[in-house]
């Protein structure tokens, strides 16, 4: 997790002493929140490019393992309810699915079966014979826009759980007023999600955003004289 206000308190810094002028609370809160973003999708597109690189393994675990571990940050789970069409809907926070479980009976998490995902061509193959149909020890998922639909004989109606990765909450940066200034307000405020080692990357990105470019080892440089001010 990442202060907000530590972020905000360095890009008006460096706003200020670049003579960019005053970037206000409501535009620090859109540009963190484009930032946070940015920087969460990212780490999917890394992921994907280093898992795919050949050979030297090695020379990758450590890339891997870092973004696996800031991805990490996200991943949650939530029980899912049916709706009246038949479809499990989707977590409203949700970025990428991870794997379905159906609980028999409520049991725990531990004993649960894990419903395994199929295309409409599998499903035909899968409904063809008595030895491979769905049950409640197999089950089977289809996905859609709609949501997630199950097949399952007898029904599954409940005891479902999704593991997923969701999207980052929400950035604020609140403040009260105060002889027209606005003051910092750490109850009102949330914090980034981000692991704490994006701190500096997401300053530049929102200082990017702003239109303002700097270099890293100046950022740096500029964040060991705030600290010893």
């Amino acid at each position: 997790m990442v202060n907000v206000d530590t972020v905000y308190q360095r890009v008006l810094a460096i706003a200020n002493k670049e003579q960019r002028g005053y970037i206000t609370p409501l535009e620090f809160n859109l540009l963190a929140n484009q930032a946070q973003l940015e920087i969460f999708e990212s780490y999917f597109v890394e992921l994907n490019q280093a898992l795919a690189m050949p050979g030297n393994e090695s020379e990758y675990s450590d890339i891997v393992k870092t973004l696996n571990e800031k991805i990490s940050i996200f991943k949650t789970r939530l029980g899912l309810t049916l709706n009246n069409n038949g479809y499990f809907p989707y977590p409203s926070n949700m970025y990428k699915l991870g794997t379905l479980y159906y609980r028999s009976g409520g049991g725990s998490i531990e004993k649960a079966v894990e419903v395994q995902e199929v295309n409409h061509d599998e499903l035909m193959d899968y409904s063809k014979s008595p030895l491979t149909s769905p049950t409640r020890s197999r089950p089977i998922y289809l996905r859609s826009d709609s949501g997630i639909e199950i097949f399952s004989s007898p029904a599954i109606s409940n005891n479902v759980e999704a593991s997923y990765t969701k999207v980052p909450s929400k950035v604020e940066w609140g403040y009260v007023v105060v002889n027209e200034q606005a003051l910092y307000n750490a109850g009102s405020s949330e914090n980034f999600e981000l692991h704490v080692s994006e701190e500096v990357t997401l300053v530049m990105k929102i200082l990017g955003l702003a239109g303002i470019v700097i270099q890293r080892q100046e950022l740096m440089a500029l964040g060991q004289q705030q600290q010893q001010a």
